[in-house]
């Protein structure tokens, strides 16, 4: 299956939504919430993944990005048992819609509640990362290992992806940061953060908002490549959580440099949403 998930996708990244790229009309692109667009292309690649994976794995279900924006609910699925589907039908919706890269389509098979398989598709650059539970992760092909060692905090690069951090938290993880080699917001896009620290172009990214979408593909792809993905107070990240606050590292020892340069006096309390 996980060659017919990963055709599946490029058809429809292929023939839905890279036409879509540079060319939304007016009227294509509207808010969901002030700052999060959501285009035409999202919702017609949402639609065509639900109809072929479903077809694929007959009695699934699906959490999809777009389904959970117009009923809520539909996020309650994760946690009925069984085989779901959770879908990104276009991750990085702004750089899509403002003509600029990256984005990417991505899809996780849970069973159970436990990720069992990932697929993250770079659209532009046409790179597939696939992880498997137990199996490993690849991309385009070539498995991929996160890095063993730890350099030290003032050696380490990644994201600190604040866009959504409380006022005061934002301050004070910036000024910590100082003790990091260097750090960016971000490329506005989860689908290319997992796979910059699964292949060593960056050591860590640090997240607050946590919605499945976004997070349950490029987990699995992090841990199964030999990373680490936890909460800020050091529980693992599960689909059903929605515990704020995640930060992910190429290894157990790089997760607690960062950690402990971002929060000497420990972590704040984080709330569920």
């Amino acid at each position: 299956m996980l060659d017919q998930v990963a055709e599946l996708i490029r058809e429809v990244a292929h023939t839905v939504v890279l036409p879509r790229w540079k060319h939304l009309a007016e009227g294509e692109v509207t808010q969901k919430s002030p700052g999060d667009l959501v285009t035409i292309a999202d919702q017609e690649s949402e639609r065509a993944l639900t109809r072929g994976l479903t077809a694929l794995l007959p009695g699934s279900l699906v959490v999809g990005e777009e389904a959970v924006a117009a009923d809520p609910a539909v996020r309650d699925r994760l946690g009925s048992g069984g085989a779901v589907w959770i879908v990104d039908p276009v991750d990085g919706t702004n750089n899509f819609a403002a003509g600029r890269t990256p984005f990417c389509v991505m899809v996780a098979l849970v069973r159970d509640g436990e990720p069992q398989a990932a697929w993250i598709l770079d659209v532009v650059g046409d790179h597939l990362t696939v992880a498997e539970a137990g199996s490993g992760a690849y991309r385009d092909g070539v498995r991929v290992k996160t890095r063993t060692d730890d350099p030290g905090a003032a050696a380490l690069h990644g994201v600190i992806s604040h866009k959504y951090f409380p006022d005061d938290l934002r301050e004070s993880v910036r000024a910590n940061a100082a003790g990091l080699g260097g750090h960016t917001p971000g490329r506005h896009c989860a689908g290319y953060e997992y796979p910059a620290v699964a292949t060593d172009e960056q050591q860590f990214a640090m997240f607050w908002r946590i919605l499945p979408w976004d997070h349950v593909p490029g987990s699995l792809i992090v841990r199964e490549a030999g990373g680490t993905v936890r909460h800020w107070d050091g529980s693992p990240y599960r689909p059903t959580n929605r515990k704020r606050g995640l930060l992910v590292a190429a290894n157990d020892e790089i997760w607690e440099s960062v950690h402990g340069t971002l929060f000497p006096d420990g972590p704040p309390e984080v709330p569920e949403g």
